[in-house]
């Protein structure tokens, strides 16, 4: 009665292999991209912009790149953190060293040197998997930040050593730096997230995200059927670090604007990505979006319940938190391994079949 295809024919391969077959998710699909583009924008103001909007967008793209990694190749990597900052000071040395190269140039720049780095810091995968590759992504994470923290060039011999993102516009309208309009700042985001979603969700339909998925369910069976482990994994590496990278440029440019290695790309927001894609479902596009809101808005939520309603104590909603968030992964390992994409999914076929029981 609410989720049918009743009279909704296909006439073409085509028409049954898209990405929504059935009318109702197209029709949904497109409603939610107008209200994005079309109302949010005049909605929105500084508090929304940066407590939820974008840093939800930002930490979408990149769950999304871990999960082209994680849930669609099966490589494990705790290096995230790390791969953002190559981002963000890519993009900060190119603002810097090009000052008329419009940002969006800078952010895709910052996007394809994460990329190489990537594929450098994923040639291990080749000869080793699992834990042993977690561990080699994690000390890509800690040498990374040595790095950025070390080498003066990368800050430019900055007495403070945090990077600052120097005032550009797109259009004319400023999108970093000072006095940025909270809708300035969505939309860029907005984008971005869009064009990448939509790029990652046809890849890894198409013949390469089939090639990851045979290494993830049985990597010498896929070599043994012609997928060469080389170039799927190789490949993978550089296209999460790619989305991962345009993430790292956007949190350093558009939305906080200055940063410092160690306390923005530490270790804690390898972790945080991670239990995205965990709590939102490994091997979903959708669900990297879905992890990416449920994270950004539960530490919003406690903080207007516990502290603003209840006056909690902040440490001790921060430690609150934290709790929640561990019981919740430990949850979804144990119940539902999928995540939400999963029980998204339940109750669409629940919907499909609702009120028979069958």
């Amino acid at each position: 009665m609410f989720y049918r295809e009743a009279g909704d024919f296909k006439t073409s391969y085509r028409d049954d292999s898209q990405t929504f077959p059935i009318g109702f998710d197209r029709y949904r699909y497109y409603a939610v991209l107008v209200l994005a583009f079309a109302v949010v924008p005049f909605a929105i103001d500084d508090y929304w912009a940066s407590a939820i909007f974008v840093p939800f967008l930002i930490y979408a793209i990149a769950a999304i790149g871990l999960n082209i990694l994680v849930g669609y190749c099966g490589q494990l990597s705790l290096g995230t953190g790390g791969f953002m900052a190559v981002g963000a000071y890519a993009c900060y040395k190119l603002m810097t060293a090009f000052p008329d190269l419009n940002i969006v140039f800078c952010i895709l720049g910052g996007g394809l040197v994460t990329a190489a780095v990537g594929v450098l810091f994923g040639l291990p995968s080749l000869r080793i998997k699992g834990f042993y590759l977690a561990v080699a992504t994690l000390a890509a994470q800690f040498f990374l930040v040595w790095l950025f923290n070390k080498v003066p060039w990368f800050y430019n011999h900055s007495a403070s050593g945090q990077i600052s993102a120097p005032a550009r516009t797109v259009f004319g309208q400023p999108v970093t730096g000072a006095g940025v309009e909270a809708w300035a700042q969505y939309m860029i985001c907005l984008v971005f997230a869009v064009v990448l979603a939509w790029t990652a969700r046809n890849l890894t339909r198409g013949t390469v995200g089939r090639s990851w998925m045979a290494i993830r369910d049985m990597d010498i069976a896929a070599e043994i059927i012609g997928v060469n482990p080389l170039k799927a994994k190789l490949t993978a590496f550089a296209v999460s670090s790619f989305y991962i990278g345009i993430a790292g440029a956007l949190f350093f440019a558009v939305y906080l604007g200055a940063v410092e290695v160690g306390e923005a790309f530490g270790i804690q927001k390898s972790f945080l990505i991670l239990f995205m894609i965990i709590i939102g479902g490994l091997g979903s596009i959708f669900g990297s979006f879905a992890g990416a809101a449920f994270l950004v808005l539960l530490p919003v939520l406690l903080k207007n319940v516990l502290v603003g309603t209840l006056g909690w104590p902040t440490d001790l909603t921060a430690h609150v938190q934290l709790m929640i968030l561990g019981a919740l992964i430990i949850g979804f390992l144990i119940a539902e391994p999928h995540g939400l994409a999963q029980l998204w999914r339940v109750g669409k076929e629940k919907l499909r079949l609702w009120p028979f029981p069958h």
